[in-house]
C-alpha cells in the first residue's frame, strides 16, 4: 500500500489510494457492527443471568405471530387445559374461552396463570394493563312464589 504524508495547517494527513480507502471504510463499518452485536449479546446474557425466561424459537415465533400466549405457553410447558385450570383455580371451560379469545379475564387471573406457567405477567397481559380486581358477582334472586323472591345463597 502506498501512503503519502503531507503536512497541512490542520496537521499531518495521510493520503492513500482509493481502493485502500474503500477497504478501510468497510473494515470500520464491520467493526461497528461487531461492537453492536457484542452489546446485544452482553444485554441478553445479563437478562438471562437476571432470570429472564428462555423459549425455543418456535415458541417465540408463535408469540410474535399473535397466537394466544396462554395456549402457546401451556403447550410449551406440556400442560393440559385441565391441569393449568386447576393450577390457576379456574374452570377448564373458562380457560378454553381465554385461549379461544372469547373472554379476556381480569388481570389478577392473568397473574395466577402466569405464576402457574412460570412466566412473567407481561407475556400474558397487555402492556400498561392495571391490576383491576374481578367484578363482584351480581346477587341473583330466586323466585319462591309468584310475586315473591328471596336472595340466592
Amino acid at each position: 500500500m502506498k501512503v503519502r504524508f503531507e503536512t497541512t495547517p490542520e496537521g499531518e494527513m495521510a493520503i492513500v489510494p482509493r481502493a485502500e480507502y474503500e477497504r478501510l471504510i468497510a473494515l470500520a463499518a464491520e467493526a461497528e457492527e461487531d461492537a453492536g452485536t457484542a452489546r446485544l449479546v452482553d444485554d441478553a446474557l445479563r437478562e438471562i443471568a437476571a432470570g429472564a425466561p428462555l423459549f425455543p424459537l418456535a415458541v417465540a415465533n408463535a408469540l410474535a405471530d399473535g397466537e394466544n400466549p396462554i395456549r402457546v405457553l401451556r403447550k410449551f410447558r406440556g400442560l393440559t387445559q385441565a391441569e393449568l385450570a386447576a393450577a390457576s383455580e379456574i374452570g377448564q371451560g373458562y380457560l378454553s374461552d381465554l385461549e379461544g379469545g372469547k373472554r379476556k379475564g381480569p388481570l389478577e387471573l392473568h397473574q395466577k396463570i402466569a405464576r402457574a406457567l412460570g412466566v412473567p405477567l407481561d407475556l400474558l397481559a397487555p402492556a400498561g394493563a392495571s391490576p383491576e380486581p374481578a367484578s363482584p358477582a351480581k346477587r341473583t334472586r330466586r323466585v319462591t312464589r309468584p310475586g315473591r323472591s328471596q336472595p340466592r345463597r
